[in-house]
């Protein structure tokens, strides 16, 4: 699929056509709900409130989608070239484009959540022996840190250092969860490994991937250090994106409160159905 196919947004265009159409709630002279909910998305699209065209300047609801996809499409062409040479390997070619058409569709639908510029990209396709997590800042299109080691559920793979094959949303399961996330608060994380208790920063994470991670919060999946984690291999978690104890004293406040986590995997069944990636596809 080509890249602007791929990056066309099903609630952008919406927000699009519903500008183009100058929808009106009856009896009302004040903008409701629904417009203010498009006006928001639009401005995401176009920059600013006052870049976004009028409704008598835009000839057809396909053209205001066209433009809006579009500069989708060039944000996220933009991401690749400034990142793909730089992050390898990669455990398939679609591991960025997924992962920042996901980032663009969320944070133009959902500007006031996404208050920070930076990603934590997951490359679980890679086993735990592998570096495969990195921060990118989205703005300047820089590389924060990265490669460095992240650790997967205990219930995503048998072996203690392999390549995570199982994924799942359910309580207890103590499996990796895939998709979209929005960081929220920094606390101060208590957990045990071999035995003994340890404590670290931890970063909660609200999964937004319907029917893949929205039970994370719920499950206490967050992100933060951990002892097992070491430059050179991690160990397993409870299916949190773990990383090496200093890396998280310095890396997660920075991502606290706005930023992104994306964990991929070649998962056919969660590629061809993830709410972000599929939206890339309508």
């Amino acid at each position: 699929m080509s890249l602007n196919g791929y990056a066309q947004n099903g609630l952008i265009a919406a927000a699009a056509l519903a500008l183009a159409g100058g929808q009106v709630v009856s009896g009302r002279e004040h903008p409701g709900p629904i417009s203010r909910s498009v006006a928001t998305v639009a401005t995401a699209i176009w920059g600013s409130r006052d870049s976004v065209p009028s409704r008598d300047s835009v000839p057809t609801g396909a053209a205001v989608v066209t433009k809006a996809t579009s500069g989708m499409a060039a944000r996220i062409s933009e991401a690749l070239t400034a990142f793909t040479g730089a992050v390898r390997p990669l455990s398939h070619p679609r591991a960025l484009q997924d992962a920042f058409q996901s980032y663009f569709a969320f944070k133009a639908a959902h500007p006031d959540q996404v208050r920070k510029p930076f990603l934590y990209f997951v490359d679980y396709g890679l086993p735990a022996t592998e570096p495969r997590g990195y921060v990118f800042d989205m703005t300047s299109l820089k590389i924060v840190d990265g490669p460095f080691t992240v650790a997967h559920g205990r219930g995503s793979s048998a072996t203690h250092y392999g390549v995570p094959t199982r994924f799942s949303n359910a309580a207890r399961s103590a499996a990796t969860s895939l998709g979209l996330y929005v960081t929220k608060a920094l606390y101060d994380f208590t957990g045990h490994a071999g035995g003994r208790a340890y404590s670290s920063v931890g970063l909660r994470l609200e999964g937004e991937s319907v029917g893949f991670n929205t039970n994370a919060f719920a499950r206490g999946v967050v992100a933060h250090g951990a002892p097992y984690v070491t430059p050179d291999k991690a160990g397993r978690s409870e299916g949190c994106p773990a990383m090496e104890p200093a890396r998280a004293e310095r890396l997660l406040p920075k991502l606290a409160d706005g930023a992104m986590v994306f964990l991929f995997a070649p998962d056919s069944g969660w590629m061809s159905r993830d709410p972000w990636i599929e939206a890339g596809m309508n």
